[in-house]
Parts: C-alpha cells; structure tokens; sequence
C-alpha cells in the first residue's frame, strides 16, 4: 500500500517537487532504522540495554548449558530455572528497543508529510 501511494505522490509531483523529495529521501532500511536508535539524545540509553541485554543472554545460555549437563533433578533445577529468567529478561529487553524504532518511522512519515503539505502549499501560492 506504501508503495501505490509513493507512486501516486511521484506521478502528481513536478520536476523540481520530485528532486526535494527525493532530498527527503525514501523509506530507510531496517538496519538503518536501528542504528538510529542508538544515536541521538537518548541512543546511551539503548546502548546500555543492548549491552545489558547481551549479558543476561550469555548468562542464560551458561546457566541452560550447566542445566543440560545436570545429573540430578536438583541440581537441573538449580540452573534451568535461572537460565529460563535470564533468557527471558534479555528478550523483555531487546523488545524494548523496537518502540523507539517505530517512533523514529513515524518521525519520519511525518517529516514527509510535511514536505508533502509544504510542496502543495506552494504550488497554490
């Protein structure tokens, strides 16, 4: 859908509305959208998450690790059940990431938008 209405806008647009457009630039690719998160004002805060985040998980795959190696109930106990807490807080956090990735997206659908409203604005000036 997107994309239909992408091709819309560049078929309505002029030559010189299609060149600041393109300035604007297209949708960014997933890996660029998440390497925005980690810049700006608050991208520490994901870099401290990410990090935190990958300790947890090498801790749980430690403790899954000793579980698997358990010869005992006790003992299977004793590190499975940490491994299963660790694993899941580090995919809580790595989940916590994604909404700052959205709200990037949608900086930059309505960055666009405006520059789509700006163009329209001047053309009936």
């Amino acid at each position: 859908m997107t994309d239909d209405i992408d091709a819309l806008i560049a078929n309505t647009l002029k030559d010189e509305d299609r060149a600041l457009l393109a300035r604007a630039g297209a949708e960014p690719g997933y890996f660029h959208q998440l390497g925005e998160a980690f810049g700006g004002p608050t991208g520490w805060v994901n870099v401290v998450l990410m990090i935190t985040q990958t300790l947890l998980f090498i801790g749980g795959v430690w403790a899954a690790w000793r579980f698997f190696q358990a010869t005992e109930a006790l003992e299977a106990l004793r590190w499975g059940l940490p491994s299963a807490v660790l694993i899941l807080s580090s995919l809580m956090l790595k989940l916590a990431i994604w909404p700052v990735i959205h709200a990037n997206r949608t900086i930059h659908a309505l960055r666009r938008l405006e520059l789509q409203l700006a163009l329209r604005r001047q053309a009936r000036d």
